[in-house]
């Protein structure tokens, strides 16, 4: 069968239409992608685009099914907001943010380096710089004490100066300052720059584990799958310096409850420590976070306040 085409100069003045197949379908939408002109950009689409035609062929996606799918994502994007990133959650819930992590870090993770983990919705921008040896939590804020010495290395154990280190954290109760009207303003966060021997530390509490927000479509997702909502217990670090690549990463707490069936599939590797207990009931934690040597790149701030 012939079709005129509209005598817009954008092709031939007749063509073939589609015909009635999936394989034709997906012949056709293929080929409105050739001239994407971002070479990176035409190959995740190509990719995309096969990939999302064989999912619904494989499980016969009905049009009402689609329509809810559709939906879903509409309210990802309306559940959004100062205090959450329901998106980046999505991601993490399903182990996207995980797997991305590990294929950028797979020649870092080959010469030794520190396994990632994902920023998740929690980081914010203008986090207070501190001295090393500083106190991160409030006097109000409950808990063990807990004392981080880290440091920053690379690939070969040189230390690195001058380094970037933000961290943050929930506290005891399981919710980060944002979350909770309770708390400081930028409590249990802080960002430290290493020194000439690639050192920071700082005084806080002992976090604890938490339930990732369920009052979104991730919460309806989760429960529809039956699946345990719980992070284990950890500290998160993201470290940037000139000469590497940033590395974003968590410290579990190995003795927590929930160490081993994180809902993000993030507690992956060496990330998960042990909290070493002092006679007077405080913790240590010592840890080394080694970078890979490349173009250092400030991650997207899923809370820019």
């Amino acid at each position: 069968m012939k079709l005129e085409n509209p005598s817009d100069g954008s092709g031939p003045s007749d063509r073939e239409a589609i015909p009635a197949t999936p394989e034709a379908l997906l012949a056709a939408v293929l080929g409105s992608n050739q001239r994407t002109s971002d070479p990176r950009l035409k190959q995740i689409l190509d990719a995309l685009l096969r990939h999302l035609h064989e999912f619904a062929s494989e499980v016969q996606l009905s049009y009402a099914e689609l329509e809810r799918g559709l939906d879903f994502l509409v309210r990802i994007g309306k559940a959004t907001g100062p205090e959450k990133h329901e998106g980046i959650l999505l991601a993490d819930i399903l182990g996207l943010a995980t797997l991305v992590g590990l294929i950028d870090a797979k020649k870092s993770l080959a010469a030794g380096g520190t396994e990632p983990a994902l920023i998740g919705p929690f980081w914010r921008a203008n986090q207070p710089i501190r001295p090393n040896g500083a106190t991160i939590a409030s006097a109000s804020t409950p808990g063990a004490g807990l004392f981080v010495d880290g440091q920053v290395l690379s690939l070969d154990g040189k230390p690195i100066a001058n380094a970037r280190v933000e961290t943050w954290q929930a506290s005891p109760g399981g919710l980060y300052e944002n979350q909770d009207p309770e708390q400081e303003e930028m409590n249990l966060r802080a960002r430290f720059q290493t020194d000439e021997n690639g050192r920071f530390s700082f005084h806080s509490v002992r976090p604890a584990g938490y339930a990732v927000p369920v009052d979104g479509p991730c919460g309806e997702l989760l429960a529809l799958q039956r699946r345990d909502i719980m992070r284990p217990a950890h500290l998160h670090f993201i470290v940037m310096v000139e000469g590497y690549k940033t590395l974003a990463t968590q410290i579990f707490d190995a003795d927590d409850p929930n160490a081993y069936r994180d809902v993000v599939f993030g507690a992956v590797g060496s990330l998960l420590q042990r909290f070493q207990q002092d006679p007077d009931g405080s913790y240590r934690l010592n840890l080394q976070l080694r970078l890979e040597p490349g173009t250092m790149r400030i991650p997207m701030c899923p809370l820019p306040n």
